[in-house]
């Protein structure tokens, strides 16, 4: 599996979903992950596995719609959020993407491939592990210094979640809840975002590919009490919440804002 495999994929989606007419509102039925699944979520599965059959390579998918599928008689697992953001693309919000990370183990510090594509205009994300996080083939990094310029987050469940990330959000300049976990952590790597938060767990396919991209660009990610992610298990379970920041120190003042 390699980057150029991905990019392909990503190319056939960019060609396939602006194209969906979001007329079917109603969802088909529940994904293997528990969430309801959408027209617009199967086209872009099924576009995705297509490809990756005819990659000839032997790998096992783990996907939110499908759940986990070996090809080949299985191996390395590619871990697919076909649709990232589906309710955004459900109520013609212009943010949602597709996310796929190549990971050769069981946990998310075995990540070695990521891609995450901006179904809206076209970005491209990507990282292998150890040599860099890239934006169209450009050399990415994150933000330098310590100001809260911006910072995103998710909130599941609002009433609770937005209430215990509110001192961190009170000393940002401005704050974005945008509704896709790998955008908002494909865009921190750019350097856009200065921190990106979600307080309740989330399941490894939302962020995983982000995860490497974060970390090859210079950002740093844990979850929002410190603790190292890396031993989260690959599955289809809500396993951890998330803290990514630009920088050592701007996760260092994240945390204490977080956790006094």
């Amino acid at each position: 599996m390699n980057i150029e495999i991905l990019r392909s994929i990503g190319q056939s989606l960019l060609k396939k979903i602006p194209s969906i007419k979001m007329t079917k509102k109603i969802p088909l039925g529940i994904g293997a992950s528990g969430d309801k699944t959408y027209q617009i979520d199967r086209i872009a599965e099924d576009t995705i596995v297509s490809h990756l059959e005819k990659s000839g390579e032997a790998f096992t998918v783990v996907s939110e719609e499908i759940g986990v599928k070996d090809i080949r008689g299985g191996g390395k697992k590619v871990l697919i959020d076909p649709i990232d953001g589906s309710r955004n693309a459900i109520a013609g919000i212009p943010f949602y993407c597709t996310s796929i990370a190549v990971i050769d183990g069981d946990t998310i510090g075995n990540i070695e491939l990521a891609y995450i594509v901006n179904l809206i205009n076209g970005d491209e994300f990507w990282a292998e592990k150890g040599n860099g996080a890239f934006l169209k083939g450009k050399k990415i990094n994150t933000q330098g210094d310590e100001e809260f310029y911006l910072v995103a987050y998710e909130a599941q469940t609002p009433h609770k979640d937005i209430l215990r990330i509110s001192p961190l959000l009170a000393k940002s300049r401005k704050t974005r809840c945008l509704g896709a976990t790998a955008l908002d952590l494909a865009y921190l790597a750019h350097g856009a975002i200065s921190v990106f938060v979600t307080p309740s767990p989330s399941r490894s396919f939302d962020f995983a590919a982000g995860c490497l991209i974060v970390r090859e660009a210079g950002g740093v990610i844990t979850d929002i009490k410190g603790k190292g992610i890396d031993a989260t298990e690959v599955s289809l379970k809500k396993s951890t919440s998330l803290l990514a920041s630009g920088n050592k120190n701007l996760h260092k003042k994240a945390l204490r804002l977080l956790n006094t």
